[in-house]
Formats: structure tokens, sequence, C-alpha cells
């Protein structure tokens, strides 16, 4: 693995059982992290962002979860083949994630206070009371949650949608983690609070040196926090490229669609909206060759064939159409 990298994904085929028959939700997935970058992962709801990053914790809900293939590399050492007990080490201490919904990670019938506590004997068994305490005082501190020593004895229902992303974050750095999943952190959150949680993972980053994968839907976020880009689509990965790289010269009609969507400040008023025709095909039904095939207004007869192979652009940027000859 390359000195810079400290998590790499490879081949990640993850499947869940179903009552018509095994679905596969991520197919042939592969990607870096770098140490100290942000990654982020978009694409339309249901493209397997979110099966992804469970994939890689091992939390897929069992036993319909099925990771099929792949390998999952924290450094030197492939997190799918650890035995069970080894992983609950690994999670939380090494690689942390902040979930999509914070009303529902947190236990409702515990207090904040107890629900760090277990965080904290988790990984650091050797701590007293008094530490933790301390220490769980200081992180809430750190990540902006006023009057802490009041906030520890409070019920997740008791405290604003901000403020409960903000303890879904302080238990993340709880166990200092080399890498940070955070799936979908700000959609629930107003704008305002959007804004303060973003420079808030920032901050934490430069603070702490740990990389991010920041899992959206939104390109307006890519653009703000991440260095390097994975587009999703279906199950599988359309393209892959620094972030600057994405936004000057995509080369995915399906990248392209989703960045022609974006409203514009500098274009006329009043402008309808761009938007990508069709729908995304149903995990039961996927098509043999490209899965873009049906919406893409320059799908051609081979794009029903098999699905493209990645063509590289240039250093660090791939891109898996047919309109790119190295795609066949």
């Amino acid at each position: 693995m390359e000195t810079d990298v400290i998590l790499s994904v490879e081949g990640l085929v993850a499947s869940f059982d179903t009552e018509a028959g095994r679905i596969r939700a991520v197919d042939d997935v592969g990607f870096r992290v770098r140490k100290g970058k942000t990654l982020g992962i978009v694409g339309e709801s249901g493209c397997g962002k979110s099966v992804t990053a469970l994939s890689i914790m091992r939390l897929l809900p069992k036993p319909s979860g099925v990771i099929e293939e792949g390998a999952v590399r924290l450094e030197d050492m492939d997190l799918l083949t650890l035995a069970r007990e080894e992983m609950y080490h690994v999670r939380g201490k090494r690689i942390a994630m902040i979930f999509q919904e914070p009303m529902t990670a947190l236990n409702p019938v515990h207090k904040i206070g107890k629900q760090m506590d277990e965080v904290f004997r988790i990984h650091f068994p050797e701590m007293a009371n008094g530490q933790i305490r301390e220490q769980t005082l200081s992180l809430f501190d750190r990540v902006g949650i006023a009057d802490p020593g009041r906030r520890i004895h409070e019920y997740p229902h008791q405290i604003s949608g901000g403020m409960r992303q903000r303890v879904m974050i302080a238990m993340a750095l709880a166990g200092k983690p080399d890498v940070l999943i955070a799936d979908e952190p700000t959609t629930a959150l107003d704008v305002t609070i959007q804004a303060q949680i973003l420079d808030l993972i920032r901050n934490l980053q430069d603070e702490t040196g740990m990389a991010v994968i920041f899992i959206t839907h939104d390109l307006g976020v890519i653009a703000q926090v991440c260095d390097d880009v994975v587009v999703m689509y279906a199950g599988k990965i359309a393209e892959k490229a620094g972030v600057q790289d994405l936004f000057h010269h995509p080369a995915h009609p399906y990248t392209k669609g989703l960045l022609l969507s974006i409203p514009r400040l500098d274009g006329p008023r009043k402008k309808k909206l761009n938007v990508i025709s069709g729908m995304v095909p149903s995990l039961y039904e996927l098509p043999q060759g490209c899965r873009f095939e049906n919406r893409c207004p320059y799908a051609m007869a081979v794009c029903k064939s098999a699905y493209p192979k990645a063509t590289r652009m240039n250093q660090g940027h791939t891109v898996c159409c047919y309109l790119y000859p190295r795609g066949h």
C-alpha cells in the first residue's frame, strides 16, 4: 500500500438476502483514502453509499447483509478477515462513524453522559470515572456543545438535532480514530447548523490529522470539504477524481448530469433546472451493461453488453464509460 494511504477498499461486493432472492447493493467498489485527507462519496439515494460505509465497519444488518467479496485494508490489516472480538477493538478506536440520523443512533433511554461513558470503558478500560467525566466534558466543549456539565445529564430527545449530531461527533472522536466515516451528517440540519458541523469536522481533521470519508448526495458539500471524490450509481463506481478535476473536467454522463442540475447564482433568474430523465434501475432487475444506459443521452449499443472497464483520464482520474476508448 502507498505510504500516504490509510484505508484501501478493493473489489467490495455487498448483498442482501430478501424474500425475492439475493440483491447486490454494492458491486466491485474500490477506492483509497489518504492520510489527513477527505474522500467524498456522492450519488443518489440508494446508490450504495451507506452500504459501503457499513461494510467497511462490518455493521451490515444480520443475517440478511452479506459481504461476498473484497478486502478492506486499514494500513496492513484486512478488516474483513478479523475475528468478531478483534473488530470490536478496531471499530471506534481505529475507525469510527458518524451515523446519518443521530436520533436513531443514540439510545433514547440512556442519558448522553452514560452513552459517552460506554465508549471510554470499551476502548480505555483503565480510565477512572473522574478521568472519563473530564474527557467527556473536554470533548463536548471541543465540538461546541454549550454547558457540557448539564448536557451529560440530559436524554437525546431533550436536545436539538444539531446538538445531537455534535454528541455523535464527540462519541466518534473519543477513541481518537485514524479514519472517520461521516454518513450524511448534515442532511437533516438547517443550512446554518450544517455550515457549523462542516467547519467543525474540518477543524478537527486539521487538529488530529485523521482521514475522513464524507458521504453525501450534495455536490456543494463535496466541493467545500473534499480532496478526492467517488461518484456512485446503482451500486457501482462511475467516476473517481480529485475534487477540482471532477468539477472542472467531469467525464461520466451521470457526473455531468449531477453538476448541471445544481442551481447557479450567476445564471438567468427563474430558469428551469436541468434534470436527469428516467429512473434508477431496480436492484432486483439490474441491467447487464452500464447501469446508467437507460438514462444516458449518449447511450450506444455496446452500453447494453457489459459494464465498461475503468478508463484512466489522467493521474487519479478514472471513469467507467464506453465514450472513452479504453472503456471497451
